[in-house]
């Protein structure tokens, strides 16, 4: 773990890419994706502040998106990238556009970025008291095809072909996080806003079956490329992991917006 609290893994060769894993998740969502890009990129996978092994953020600090990109452009300068790559899913897209409305990255690949026109109603986590509820069985649960497609259905496009290790991983992230409650409140009472500034390539890809995000109906980074990954849901790392490895290469090929 690293003095600012970010746990994280750094592998492979080439120019930097850092992956920001979504709301719930940790850094090990990206394995199969890692498994790609290892042989062309520098390959930095983190768990967001609160998350997976990291601290949460100070106790007085809001965990809102602008405030952890704050933390992690801190990160980055004490492992020595400067400047690198960055992909996020979901609210990790966020975060990295934040990090590119700072200017202190190359450029950004959001896989179902978290971007929406405005604040959204607060939500009840019902879903997550259900998981930290049932999480002593969700080895056993996460065995089952039933299983799996109750945890994962509307992230994942077909529940049944992640493997029973992945889903586990997935659940237990999502129910043992302790920054979650907050995180999402935080998210969902903002909205990106600055993509008129950023200067950085910009390469936003929605997953073709996800009914969690959609592109808004106004662009909200109007220097942007947007795509569509096919047959993927709002988690294209467990649907394609070599199409989610080949969307992060082409964003992270361009080196002017």
């Amino acid at each position: 773990m690293s003095a600012t609290g970010i746990a994280y893994d750094r592998t492979g060769t080439g120019p930097p890419v850092v992956l920001l894993h979504g709301l719930g998740g940790e850094r090990q969502v990206w394995d199969g994706v890692v498994e790609h890009l290892r042989a062309e990129r520098e390959v930095v996978t983190v768990d967001l502040p609160g998350f997976g092994a990291s601290a949460p953020l100070a106790q007085d600090v809001v965990p809102t998106p602008a405030a952890i990109a704050e933390q992690l452009a801190r990160f980055l300068g004490e492992i020595g990238l400067e400047r690198p790559h960055v992909a996020g899913n979901s609210l990790g897209g966020w975060i990295a556009l934040e990090l590119a409305r700072r200017d202190v990255v190359a450029s950004v690949t959001g896989l179902c970025p978290a971007l929406w026109e405005r604040p959204l109603p607060p939500k009840p986590f019902v879903m997550h008291r259900v998981a930290r509820t049932l999480r002593p069985a969700l080895p056993a649960l996460m065995r089952t095809g039933l299983g799996r497609r109750a945890a994962l259905l509307g992230i994942v496009a077909r529940p049944g072909d992640v493997s029973p290790q992945d889903a586990l991983r997935v659940a237990s992230a999502y129910a043992s996080a302790p920054a979650f409650a907050a995180t999402n409140r935080a998210m969902r009472s903002g909205h990106f806003t600055g993509g008129e500034r950023i200067r950085v390539p910009v390469l936003l890809a929605w997953g073709e079956l996800d009914r969690l995000v959609t592109p808004p109906a106004r662009a909200l980074v109007p220097r942007a490329v947007s795509i569509t990954l096919p047959g993927c849901s709002h988690l294209p790392m467990l649907d394609d992991p070599a199409l989610s490895a080949r969307t992060i290469l082409r964003g992270s090929a361009r080196t002017t917006g």
